[in-house]
């Protein structure tokens, strides 16, 4: 694939699906070309790459455990290698498991704690390492370290570590004209989101908020959009995405 001095680029990290798969095409769509990262679903991160060539955007499908350090090194080292550098580093890959604390699994926790935290931290050395001037390093949390939900006590454990990380990534870049934010998304309609609800409570999260639904993964890929390009004035905080929830 032909490069240029010039090609702005950036890793999705959980980029073959969901809220991932918004953000990539939006990033693409805006002229950047784009590492779509998968864990272990090779061929939905290649059909997220057919997409956005047919869009003429461009792409390719990098793999990896995001909490093992030399195999994200392998996916910068390809997204690198593809376009001449990184730019933006959008680290959307987590998981969820939900249960009251009292009855949390144990093994369920760290597992997200692998995920979701450490996961976070080997992504983020790596970005720091490697995004260029100009760039931006944007990390995923959630809407619900506001309205504490019930049962998501141990996800939110973890997504309140992604936003005390943050700022202070921000802080050990200085100089070097990178930006680290965070997006923390409301309900959105993914599978993520929906797996497991009923009807009645998809629908009661839908009229929760001011303007009266869910989230859409664009609306979330909006959001990353502004981080990722024009709000270079935006640095060291979470942006909660959420029509007004919280």
């Amino acid at each position: 694939m032909s490069t240029t001095p010039d090609t702005r680029a950036a890793l999705v990290t959980g980029g073959s699906g969901g809220i991932g798969r918004a953000v990539a095409e939006r990033l693409a769509a805006d002229g950047t070309a784009v590492g779509v990262h998968y864990a272990g679903n090779k061929a939905r991160a290649e059909e997220v790459v057919a997409t956005i060539d047919a869009a003429g955007g461009r792409a390719i499908a990098v793999g990896g455990d995001v909490a093992e350090p030399a195999e994200m090194a392998a996916a910068f080292d390809a997204v690198e290698e593809a376009f001449g550098g990184v730019d933006v580093v959008v680290h959307t890959a987590g998981i969820m498991t939900l249960a009251p604390i009292a009855e949390l699994d144990l093994d369920d926790l760290d597992r997200m704690h692998r995920t979701n935290i450490r996961g976070t931290v080997v992504v983020a050395q790596q970005a720091a390492r490697r995004v260029r001037a100009g760039g931006a390093i944007i990390a995923f949390s959630t809407s619900v370290t506001r309205l504490s939900f019930p049962t998501y006590g141990g996800y939110v454990a973890s997504k309140g570590a992604v936003e005390a990380l943050v700022p202070v990534l921000a802080r050990e870049m200085r100089g070097r004209d990178v930006t680290v934010n965070a997006v923390a998304p409301g309900p959105t309609a993914t599978p993520l989101f929906l797996d497991g609800k009923s009807d009645e409570q998809v629908a009661g999260l839908a009229k929760a908020a001011p303007l009266e639904r869910l989230g859409q993964p664009e609306d979330i890929a909006e959001a990353v959009a502004f981080l990722a390009g024009p709000a270079r004035w935006v640095n060291g905080q979470t942006l909660f995405a959420n029509g007004g929830l919280a």
